[in-house]
């Protein structure tokens, strides 16, 4: 099959493409050209030139293609965070109506289980309280708070006006994904900041950690099996902040953290590293602490029964593959040494 992949460049972009063409796929890889494209080094791909936001190059790049995973997505908001939603939508619309000009069968799309906004529950210390969120949950949050997410949720608005024309298009909804060949985040990284030693505190909160490899086989499974304007949360492990630390350095061979900070404490932290952004290679934007006290905990079964997926990989081993790789490229000091209990 001839399959486009948009965001090529990127961390789902490369592995993607890396999957597509070990399975015999004909894969045209679409990047800028200010990409850095060390993730497709070695792979078999047709390497072309465009942007989301140019719908002539995405014209050129379409043709004779049979499906489009569109992956491509702005990760770090710019001077202005609100100008992301912008790109977000312009972007997926441009990519959607080039699709439906060349006849593409089928579309995935790339969103983020941050398009499903914020759990119902009120930020807390404890996780017992807040239910895990499926594909039904509807956009709940601010979005000048949480531009990234609002974009998304946007984009998938748009996909859902495409299927609604005709285009057979699915919607993956990764969590934060781990593994090895990141190469946009080697220094940003939370297992790179961890083996670092760099300080870092326990915040109240939860998030769903899932392994690369869970993300791209699931990307694979809505290409064959998912249904037109649906949504398929690609979901991992489900951890409080605390043991997602924990894990960590236990596995980069670190000692965990001990600073707990109260909610109350948040606010006034995240006033002073918003200025320091770009200064900081932190693996979180300090515009994300409006978020602490959420458990970002998910249900995956809607992904598992409809696409087929089995159990996802545990947390750990994702830490561990993304450790070993970071040491492999030299971003993390060879001098850590591995202590966790694989």
């Amino acid at each position: 099959m001839r399959i486009l992949v948009t965001g090529a460049s990127g961390f789902i972009g490369s592995c993607l493409c890396r999957a597509l063409s070990l399975r015999g796929d004909d894969v045209i890889a679409l990047h800028r050209p200010t990409s850095l494209l060390t993730a497709l080094q070695g792979i078999p791909v047709q390497r072309h030139l465009g942007d989301m936001l140019d719908p002539s190059s995405l014209d050129a790049a379409l043709h004779g293609v049979e499906a489009v995973f569109h992956t491509a997505a702005p990760m770090r908001p710019g001077r202005d965070p609100l100008a992301s939603i912008d790109v977000h939508v312009r972007g997926t619309r441009n990519v959607l109506e080039a699709a439906r000009r060349a006849g593409v069968r089928r579309l995935v799309h790339t969103s983020s289980v941050a398009a499903l906004g914020v759990p119902d529950a009120a930020p807390s210390d404890s996780p017992e309280a807040s239910p895990l969120i499926d594909e039904r949950h509807a956009w709940n949050y601010l979005p000048e708070r949480w531009p990234y997410a609002f974009g998304k949720h946007a984009s998938e608005l748009e996909v859902r006006r495409a299927v609604d024309a005709g285009l057979g298009a699915v919607i993956v909804n990764p969590s934060a994904v781990f593994g090895a060949g990141d190469w946009y985040r080697t220094q940003r990284s939370l297992v790179a900041h961890v083996a670092r030693g760099a300080p870092i505190p326990i915040l109240p909160g939860g998030v769903n950690a899932v392994h690369i490899d869970d993300v791209i086989d699931g990307h694979l499974a809505a290409l064959e099996r998912g249904r037109p304007g649906e949504r398929y949360i690609l979901g991992g492990e489900n951890l409080t902040l605390q043991a997602m630390l924990r894990t960590t350095a236990e596995v980069v061979g670190r000692a965990p953290p001990a600073l707990r900070l109260p909610l109350w404490a948040v606010p006034p932290i995240r006033t002073i590293l918003e200025p320091l952004r770009t200064q900081l290679r932190l693996p979180i934007e300090p515009s994300l602490l409006w978020l602490a006290g959420y458990f970002f905990f998910y249900d995956m079964r809607k992904a598992q029964a409809e696409l087929g997926l089995p159990a996802p990989r545990p947390y750990r081993l994702a830490a561990e593959e993304t450790f070993a790789w970071l040491r492999s490229v030299g971003a993390v000091s060879p001098r850590v040494a591995h202590t966790g209990a694989g």
